[in-house]
């Protein structure tokens, strides 16, 4: 017997041509979403393969040095000093084989942007009185928001604008070296790494465990999705599948937390105890010795830079 509802016959345009241009729905793009970050995890992981600077140098001296340079850079105010510093970072990207235009689109498309727009508000003499620098609106006298007053012109100030453009310098600044020790360092190295600082073991294992399940799980959700597809003969609307999605998010988490039980009581089994074991062993150079004089040695004068002993 064939069930009535696949007697039906569908008179609506076939929508066919429109998948294969590319329009999908929101699960779809979803989908895609997580398929193009796991091509960039693993294009990310080749970088820490290649013969360049920084992936020659000894993981704790590169961690440390990173660490440095950063730290001094958040006390930095002057601008040139910022430029100067990102100028170096995209240096060390050339010299450690990576490609600086990529390097440059994975820094600015994300944190230094959205720093941008936590700095837009302090360009306006409504939040930070300054200079005028450019004129945006005239409210006239006695202009109200509610129970706040406002001035009689709202405009761009200088010292706003300087202040916004700064901060966003220096975000863009460390982000970049973070994103120069994860490229050119295995990730399972950078674990180990943590702990030679004093890191706890609880916090490397946290994210070690969850840089390596998290694949596991997108896979999953890949699996899920492609299955449903294969399986659907009508598509249905934006409703059901969104109960789709919220019914399989409830799925995954049941699934995640029974998978770490199971890792968990595998883990111990063999013997674990938090540490994190990899067949590399770290062997300080001469060469790592000096790296990590200089790097310090110029966030020490960084340091003084930001504290106006020494005047550039």
């Amino acid at each position: 017997m064939i069930p009535d509802w696949m007697k039906e016959v569908d008179t609506n345009p076939c929508q066919c041509s429109a998948i294969h241009h590319g329009k999908k729905g929101f699960v779809g793009k979803t989908i895609d979403g997580i398929f193009g970050f796991l091509e960039e995890a693993f294009i990310s992981e080749s970088f820490s393969k290649r013969r360049g600077l920084l992936q020659s140098l000894d993981p704790r001296a590169k961690l440390i040095s990173i660490l440095a340079v950063i730290f001094a850079t958040s006390l930095i105010g002057d601008l040139k000093v910022l430029i100067f510093i990102y100028a170096l970072t995209l240096l060390f990207s050339y010299l450690s084989k990576i490609e600086v235009g990529f390097f440059i689109k994975r820094v600015w498309l994300f944190i230094p942007i959205f720093a941008g727009i936590i700095a837009v508000p302090m360009i306006f003499n409504v939040f930070l009185p300054g200079d005028p620098l450019i004129p945006v609106a005239y409210l006239g006298p006695g202009a109200h928001l509610g129970p706040f007053s406002l001035p009689e012109s709202i405009f761009i100030t200088k010292q706003g604008f300087n202040a916004a453009v700064i901060f966003t310098m220096r975000v863009a600044t460390c982000v970049s070296a973070v994103v120069l020790l994860f490229l050119t360092t295995p990730q399972l190295t950078l674990f180990k790494s943590l702990r030679t600082v004093g890191v706890p073991k609880l916090y490397v294992l946290t994210l070690q465990m969850a840089y390596r399940y998290i694949f596991l799980l997108m896979d999953l959700i890949r699996e899920m999705y492609v299955a449903k597809k294969a399986r659907t003969i009508k598509a249905r609307g934006m409703v059901d599948e969104q109960k789709w999605v919220g019914g399989r998010i409830g799925y995954t988490l049941i699934r995640s937390l029974s998978m770490s039980e199971k890792v968990h009581m595998a883990m111990m089994s063999r013997g674990f105890n938090g540490e994190v074991h990899i067949m590399q062993e770290f062997k300080m150079t001469n060469r790592d010795y000096l790296a990590g004089a200089v790097a310090i040695s110029m966030s020490l004068v960084l340091v003084l830079i930001s504290q106006n002993v020494i005047r550039v």
